[in-house]
């Protein structure tokens, strides 16, 4: 299949290469640690890379639960069988450790010209064996960095991945980090064809992940990707959110439950508690911790309210994936339904609830791409664009803008959100943020009014700026 899109992450990881190639370190050899999401796309990356860069280079595959003998010996026969000038000297080898087995790649690759060497999911080989990080320091110290190799580590485990470049343990301060996330929303237009608000909607379900906009036809609309989506039980829109979440979380966990509480659409503490407990309300014993690992593994999100007031017991949590958010908030119940063969009430559900899904789930994205596009507008200075809102919800609002968080020191401008097909950004719109914006700490008659609406924005209305999908999908071109 061809490769599309990444043109970003192939340009980072060619010029470690440059690097390598050009003796600009301060080590011949460098290595980079490269995390991300399960299924975003690391290892097919990594080979592209690989096969683009014309370089002689080994990829190593590690298996989750084996036996370190087995996995030891399966590197060095992969050593052996790769393009390296040197790995016929390693043919045979049985090391004993992963100090052996390490120092027989530094023995396969060459010294006079630049190679790639790749470790694809670290985590599994730092859990097989608990003396594999030291080896890797070991190695990288005395043998590898002094050959002209780029070490490639790669590791879904994105809290894991970043524990080994921690202070104190082994592989501390020796490698550069990149975070492969999924395609972003330019990408997705280019790679489907459609509009600008239209290529929106689809990054909101496809979430970016590669294998899922792949499925995804030039020139399909909404309607007819659902469609074909809930017709085939195994279409990839249907499967990447189980595997993902069965990769990480057990069906049976506390975990899967606190997500399935928030998909389903509970943002607070309390209400996740009673969702996610069954019978009782898990206790808060048990739901924090399991909230702040969801949260380091980037699989949660956390809000608080922006302003010049502290809030922080005010906090609302979302599913930070926007493919995962989807998948739990309409996928996972109609499984049953698609494999009876009911597709078709599937979509019906779907499309019941989609505008009003579509309208929460669309603000993070707007807000991250309206950070991108800031330093080119009036409010260069803006460190951060979030949300307001009090314990009751009203009045809630959707954008403010601040020059830090999460505490502002000077709130910049106060904005609403109106993400519908049928109608504009309106003089009623317009009525309801004046007289909102006065509730926001910080925030004054003087504060200047934002708007973003997917269908433009009546004439006439005093706003200091408003943006739409074309604006908002310009936030991430180059």
């Amino acid at each position: 299949m061809e490769f599309r899109g990444r043109s970003g992450d192939l340009a980072l990881l060619a010029e470690q290469y440059r690097i390598v190639a050009d003796g600009e370190g301060g080590t011949r050899g460098r290595a980079v640690i490269m995390t991300g999401r399960r299924r975003v796309g690391k290892s097919r990356l990594v080979q592209e890379f690989c096969d683009r860069s014309g370089a002689p280079y080994v990829v190593f595959q590690a298996s989750r639960g084996r036996n370190p003998v087995a996995e030891r010996a399966d590197f060095t026969t992969t050593l052996a069988h790769a393009p390296l000038p040197g790995a016929e000297l390693v043919a045979g080898l049985q090391p004993q450790d992963w100090n052996q087995a390490l120092r027989a790649l530094a023995l396969a690759v060459p010294e006079d010209r630049p190679a790639v060497a790749v470790l694809d999911e670290v985590p599994w080989l730092v859990e097989q064996d608990p003396e594999f990080e030291g080896a890797l320091q070991t190695v990288w110290d005395r043998h590898l960095s002094a050959r002209p190799v780029l070490l490639v580590l790669v590791g879904s485990d994105m809290s894991m991945m970043e524990a080994l470049q921690s202070y104190g343990r082994p592989f501390f301060g020796r490698a550069a980090t990149m975070t492969v996330r999924p395609l972003d929303p330019a990408d997705v237009r280019d790679m489907t064809g459609l509009g600008a608000a239209e290529a929106l909607d689809a990054h909101l379900i496809t979430g970016g992940f590669p294998e899922i906009v792949q499925s995804w036809r030039p020139g399909m609309d909404r309607a007819a990707f659902l469609r074909a989506s809930v017709t085939h039980p195994l279409s990839p829109l249907l499967v990447a959110g189980e595997l993902s979440l069965l990769g990480e979380f057990p069906e049976a966990s506390h975990a899967r439950a606190v997500l399935e509480a928030v998909g389903s659409g509970e943002r607070t503490f309390g209400a996740i508690a009673a969702q996610a407990g069954g019978s009782g309300a898990l206790p808060s014993g048990t739901l924090t911790p399991l909230l702040a690992t969801l949260r380091t593994k980037r699989v949660l999100a956390a809000d608080l309210p922006l302003s010049a007031r502290p809030d922080s017991k005010n906090k609302r949590y979302r599913i930070a994936d926007p493919y995962l958010r989807f998948w739990l908030a309409f996928v996972q119940r109609a499984i049953p339904l698609i494999e009876r063969g009911r597709g078709d009430l599937a979509l019906e559900r779907i499309e019941r609830s989609w505008t009003a899904w579509r309208g929460r789930a669309v603000e993070p994205l707007i807000r991250e791409a309206l950070l991108r596009l800031l330093p080119d507008s009036p409010w260069p200075d803006t460190g951060a664009v979030g949300g307001w809102w009090n314990r009751r919800n009203n009045p809630e609002i959707d954008l403010v803008g601040a020059d830090r968080e999460p505490v502002a020191g000077e709130v910049r401008f106060v904005g609403s959100v109106k993400w519908l097909e049928t109608r504009p950004f309106d003089r009623h719109d317009y009525d309801a943020l004046v007289r909102d914006v006065l509730a926001v700490p910080g925030a004054d008659a003087a504060t200047p009014l934002v708007a973003v609406s997917r269908s433009g924005v009546a004439a006439g209305l005093p706003l200091a700026a408003h943006w739409g999908p074309e604006e908002l999908l310009a936030a991430w071109r180059p």
